[in-house]
């Protein structure tokens, strides 16, 4: 296939800028895997699609204030850093502009000097490997100088940084929100529970490659960016025994897909964790996932190809082309579909 094959046009006007108040308001398109009907919902309805021993899977990362502003120590040239992932202790891995600026030994300073920062390594695709100094541990001091990495098409400034995280994050770790999730209230979780839904976690750390462009023609050709993951020993039991009882697994989110599917595409699922740079594209054979939440997503990009293998490329894009039509909002802070 093409990346050309994942293109539809899409006014700028859908893309949504702010998120939608209560997050469980959003629209929500649900769409059936085994015929062509197609319901417009909220999200808060949800519910009437879970069965009693179902089980979701959500991803409880956290997104970290990872965009910080500074200036080279030298000259006062002005900087931005995005962090991009721990590599151990004070190194990580960074997006930094104007790249020029910095080269391996050159030093930085943000939030008055709360955290300093010297280029040990510039990799193969550009990134700065940077070692970093602070007074005190590092999530701490990102709170008080970082802003929320929101990707570039949101354009406006996000008043409440809390509407970035899901409800339930925990894990410190990522570049982006697994954006899915966003529309869960802990209220909507509660009735979900109520109703005999199981809810496990996992934890993927979102990366930039999240949004970088496919830039071959060749969809066979794109190499995913390695992200880190978790599955623990109750999640994988959970699945086990949903499994076993008959009962519909469902993803949370690309992120939660690409975690269960990974792991299980090495043998059995079961407790770990490690890096993964799973493609899923149209051909992909799924083991786990039975049912999948997620949002709209960037043209020509890695998740509307996910999502393609998963309920059928003529299917997804003829989805699409009726979001577009009745104007359903996309990206990160925009409406959802679930697939079951």
């Amino acid at each position: 296939m093409k990346t050309s094959d994942f293109y539809y046009e899409l006014p700028q006007e859908q893309i949504a800028q702010t998120p939608i108040e209560p997050r469980d308001h959003s629209r929500l398109m649900v769409l059936s895997r085994d015929s062509d009907t197609i319901e417009h919902r909220h999200f808060y309805d949800i519910i009437d699609y879970l069965d009693e021993g179902d089980c979701l899977i959500v991803n409880d990362s956290r997104v970290i204030p990872a965009r910080i502003y500074g200036y080279k120590e030298d000259t006062g040239a002005k900087i931005e850093f995005l962090l991009l992932r721990q590599i151990d202790g004070s190194k990580w891995e960074t997006l930094v502009k104007p790249g020029r600026k910095a080269k391996v030994g050159a030093k930085f300073i943000f939030g008055d000097g709360l955290l300093k920062a010297e280029v040990i390594e510039v990799t193969d695709d550009g990134n700065r490997i940077v070692e970093l100094q602070s007074e005190e541990n590092i999530y701490a001091t990102l709170d008080k100088i970082g802003q929320m990495p929101l990707p570039p098409y949101i354009t406006e400034k996000l008043e409440n940084q809390e509407r970035y995280q899901t409800v339930y994050s925990h894990e410190l770790g990522s570049a982006a929100a697994p954006t899915a999730g966003l529309h869960f209230t802990n209220e909507l979780l509660d009735k979900i529970r109520d109703k005999g839904v199981n809810i496990g976690y996992v934890t993927l750390h979102v990366g930039l490659g999240t949004f970088r462009p496919v830039k071959v023609d060749d969809v066979t050709k794109h190499k995913m960016h390695s992200e880190h993951y978790e599955i623990p020993k109750e999640t994988a039991e959970l699945i086990k025994a949903t499994k076993a009882a008959g009962k519909r697994v469902i993803a949370v989110g690309t992120t939660s897909c690409r975690t269960l599917e990974s792991v299980a595409s090495q043998g059995e699922l079961k407790a770990c964790d490690g890096f993964t740079d799973i493609f899923i594209y149209p051909g992909f054979e799924f083991k786990v996932l039975d049912g999948l939440i997620t949002n709209f997503h960037l043209p020509e990009s890695t998740l509307i190809m996910l999502v393609s293998a998963f309920y059928g490329y003529d299917k997804t894009m003829k989805a699409y082309d009726i979001a577009v039509k009745e104007k359903y909002r996309f990206f990160s802070f925009g409406d959802a579909m679930a697939i079951l």
